[in-house]
C-alpha cells in the first residue's frame, strides 16, 4: 500500500482525490490532510480517513476529543511540517496559491514524490523546483495533476526518445469566450463563476474566465517539459475533450482525450504508471458530434501575452504575475474591483517589479510581497 498526504484536502482537487483513493482501499491510505480555514470539513475527513497528521494553516481551532489519535499542527508553517514529517512517499500538493512552493520544496528534501496540482509552485519557483525534482531510480519525482499537463505528460509517454516540436495547450475559453471586450470588462462575479465545462474552486474559475489560468499553465509547461516559449501554442477548444496534445517533427500529433473530469488526471498521478478505475464518465465519441478549435483572442484576454512576456523577462517576472493576479482575483471575488481591472492590476505590478531576481526562496518571497503591495496600491 502507498501512503499519500493531501495538502488542501477541503478544496475541489483534494475532495476528488479522496474520492478516487477511496475506490482503492487495498492500494492506498491517507497519511495526512491539511486545510486553510475549513476546520469542520477537515475534522470530518480526519474521522473518515484516520490519518496520523493533519493541519490548519489559518486560524487555530479546538480539536474534538474523538480526534486525539491525530497529530494536529497549526499556522502558516504547518504545510511544510506535514510535507516534511508525514508518513508515506507521496504528497499531493493541492493548495491554492504560492503557499504551496515551500511545502513542495520541503517534501522533496524529505525524499517524497510530488503530485502537483498547485500551479503557483512552478510559476513562482520553476527553475528551483525542477532542480529539486530530478527523476531518481524509481522514476519521476514530480507528476502533474492539472488536466492539461497530465495530458501532455501522457502523450509523451508514447513518444519514447522522440522530441516534440510543439506543445498544443488546450483551453476551454471560459464563460466569456464569445463575449465582446467591453462586456467582459463589466462581468459580474456570478457570470465569471459560470464555467461551461469544468466544476472548480472559485479562484481557479475566475482565472479561467480571465484566461490567467492558461497564462499560468504556459509558464508551468515551460518548466515541466523543458520547452521554449515559442514551442507552446494555446488552442481554444470549447468542448474540453482534447485535454492537450503534442506535435512531433514528422507532423504527427498525439492528443489525450476524455470527458472533462479531474478524477482521471488525479488518479493517474497517484497510480503512475498504472491506470486504475477512476469512477469518471466514459467518453462517447458518437454523442460528441464535433470538436472545434480556434486561436485565443489576445486583445480580449491579454493574460496570454503577459505569460510569454514574463517568460522572456525571466527572473521573478512570473512570480510577480502570479502574486498580482492572486490579489486582483481575490479583490474581484470580494466585489472590490470590476473584472476588467484584473488585467490592469497585473500589468502595473509587472511594470514595477517584473525585473526582480529569483535566485532563492528569499528572492521569491520578496518579489511576491512587493507584487502584492503594488497590486493593492494600484487598486
Amino acid at each position: 500500500m502507498r501512503g499519500i498526504a493531501i495538502l488542501g484536502s477541503t478544496g475541489s482537487i483534494g475532495k476528488q482525490a479522496i474520492e478516487v483513493i477511496s475506490l482503492h482501499p487495498d492500494r492506498f491510505f491517507v497519511t495526512a490532510l491539511t486545510a486553510h480555514r475549513n476546520a469542520a470539513l477537515l475534522f470530518e475527513q480526519v474521522r473518515l480517513l484516520r490519518p496520523k497528521m493533519a493541519a490548519l494553516t489559518g486560524e487555530k481551532a479546538e480539536v474534538p476529543k474523538d480526534l486525539s489519535f491525530c497529530d494536529f499542527r497549526f499556522g502558516p508553517g504547518a504545510l511544510e511540517e506535514v510535507a516534511r514529517e508525514c508518513e508515506g512517499k507521496d504528497i499531493l500538493a493541492a493548495v491554492v496559491g504560492v503557499a504551496g512552493l515551500k511545502a513542495v520544496m520541503a517534501a522533496r528534501k524529505a525524499g517524497k514524490r510530488v503530485l502537483l496540482a498547485n500551479k503557483e509552485t512552478l510559476v513562482a519557483g520553476g527553475e528551483m523546483v525542477m532542480q529539486a525534482c530530478q527523476a531518481d531510480e524509481e522514476g519521476p519525482t514530480l507528476l502533474p495533476v492539472d488536466s492539461e499537463h497530465s495530458a501532455i505528460f501522457q502523450c509523451l509517454q508514447g513518444a519514447g526518445p522522440n522530441k516534440y516540436k510543439k506543445i498544443l495547450l488546450t483551453a476551454s475559453g471560459g464563460p466569456f469566450r464569445t463575449w465582446e471586450k467591453e462586456r467582459i470588462q463589466k462581468a459580474t462575479v456570478e457570470e465569471a463563476l459560470g464555467h461551461p465545462t469544468w466544476n472548480m474552486g472559485a479562484k481557479i474559475t475566475v482565472d479561467s474566465a480571465s484566461m490567467f489560468n492558461k497564462a499560468l499553465e504556459i509558464i508551468e509547461a515551460k518548466w515541466l517539459f523543458e520547452a521554449d516559449p515559442s514551442q507552446i501554442q494555446v488552442v481554444v477548444h470549447p468542448q474540453s475533450i482534447v485535454h492537450s496534445a503534442v506535435q512531433f517533427q514528422d507532423g504527427a500529433v498525439i492528443a489525450q482525450m476524455g470527458a472533462p473530469d479531474m478524477k482521471v488526471p488525479i488518479l493517474y498521478a497517484i497510480t503512475y504508471p498504472e491506470r486504475l478505475f477512476a469512477g469518471a464518465k466514459e467518453l462517447d465519441l458518437f454523442a460528441l458530434g464535433k470538436l472545434t478549435f480556434e486561436a485565443p483572442d489576445l486583445e480580449k484576454f491579454p493574460s496570454i501575452q503577459m505569460a510569454y512576456d514574463a517568460l522572456h523577462a525571466g527572473g521573478a517576472a512570473a512570480c510577480v504575475l502570479n502574486a498580482a493576479n492572486e490579489e486582483a482575483a481575490g479583490a474581484f471575488l470580494q466585489g472590490r474591483i470590476p473584472f476588467g481591472k484584473i488585467y490592469e492590476i497585473v500589468d502595473a505590478a509587472l511594470q514595477k517589479h517584473g525585473h526582480l531576481p529569483a535566485r532563492s526562496l528569499q528572492d521569491i518571497d520578496e518579489a511576491d510581497a512587493l507584487a502584492r503591495q503594488a497590486a493593492r496600491a494600484h487598486m
